[in-house]
């Protein structure tokens, strides 16, 4: 059985996820850092040291082949697609080998802006739809990791 690893600094889908997992009776593991601590009934939280990438590298060190992981970051979705797990963004994108390439080449472009002064427009507010988007995909996910 697989365990579904968030990523929960500035995740609006963790309640929303650990609701779908608790039903199929999936193990859910919340990683944070001292700055976002989040503690859910029916998950294991993990607080680790407020740093750099410090809660990106504890999930990589305990992501499983099979797993599902929760990320918006696309570098840690890239760790974790080299470690054969299943990842998917808040708004249910599955990342893939055939689309973490250019999100991250996308990335880089955004921080060269940024670093010349130029300020891409952030993100809208969270729609119905992406929560929708989202819990179809995970979903999917948890059925095709299902157990036979």
């Amino acid at each position: 059985m697989p365990t579904v690893l968030i990523d929960a600094d500035g995740c609006p889908v963790v309640d929303l996820t650990v609701r779908l997992c608790h039903i199929r009776g999936i193990p859910v593991l919340i990683l944070c850092d001292t700055a976002h601590r989040i503690e859910r009934e029916g998950a294991q939280t993990l607080v680790f040291d407020k740093g750099a990438d410090s809660v990106d590298f504890a999930l990589v060190n305990r992501v499983c082949p099979g797993d599902i992981v929760v990320t918006q970051d696309y570098g840690l979705a890239s760790m974790c697609l080299a470690r054969r797990a299943r990842v998917l963004s808040q708004n249910g994108l599955e990342y893939s080998a055939d689309n973490i390439d250019a999100l991250l080449e996308r990335r880089w472009q955004n921080k060269k802006l940024l670093r010349a002064g130029k300020h891409p427009k952030g993100p809208t507010k969270r729609t119905r739809e992406q929560d929708e988007a989202f819990a179809k995909t995970l979903e999917k996910l948890l059925s095709e990791s299902a157990p036979l």
